[in-house]
């Protein structure tokens, strides 16, 4: 039988500042389940880029294996310059890139999910909030964190999104380790 090696990738290569230059920040929709691949060209073509990925974990009779998938399925973080989107198009990866409208919110929502990734944070994919009140994670081991959480009086979960995706991931946190921002 044959099997396909899964493919390994680091999540970042470059940084999450804002672009500078001839440089803008997409998102790229990818093909089906091409996020591994095209992070895999960029990375060779020295290309920056983000793909937030999680752990999970499948039992094959009686071996577990863990591997990564992506955190935010079909999309893929870059920063390049014009002859770099020309490259990434004729990988056969892409389906379609948005724009980014707001660089600074989208680098400071991406710093927020690197950063509790670096800090082993277990997301969990939850439900975009529309309305809710922004915190700040002062205490615990996602001390840092800034999120929203939807009912200021049932605390359980810190809320971090991705805007531009309307897609989020959730932390759980006690109420006694946030505090409101105004």
């Amino acid at each position: 039988m044959a099997t396909n090696k899964p493919i390994e990738v680091e999540e970042l290569f470059g940084d999450l500042e804002r672009a500078t230059g001839d440089r803008k920040w997409f998102v790229i929709r990818t093909k089906p389940r091409r996020e591994k691949k095209l992070a895999e060209y960029s990375l060779k073509s020295k290309i920056n880029y983000f793909l937030p990925l999680k752990d999970s974990e499948r039992v094959y009779q009686y071996r577990k294996v863990i591997f990564t998938k992506p955190l935010f399925p079909g999309y893929v973080f870059v920063k390049c310059n014009s002859d770099e989107h020309r490259s990434l198009v004729l990988t056969g990866h892409t389906a379609h890139f948005l724009p980014v409208p707001n660089e600074k919110e989208l680098t400071d929502e991406l710093k927020q999910i690197f950063a509790g990734r670096q800090i082993g944070a277990d997301f969990k994919e939850t439900k975009y909030i529309d309305k809710g009140t922004r915190v700040r994670i002062v205490s615990g081991p996602f001390e840092g964190l800034t999120g929203i959480v939807e009912d200021q009086n049932n605390i359980n979960e810190v809320v971090l999104q991705i805007n531009l995706l309307r897609q989020a991931v959730s932390v759980a946190v006690g109420s006694r380790q946030i505090k409101i921002l105004r």
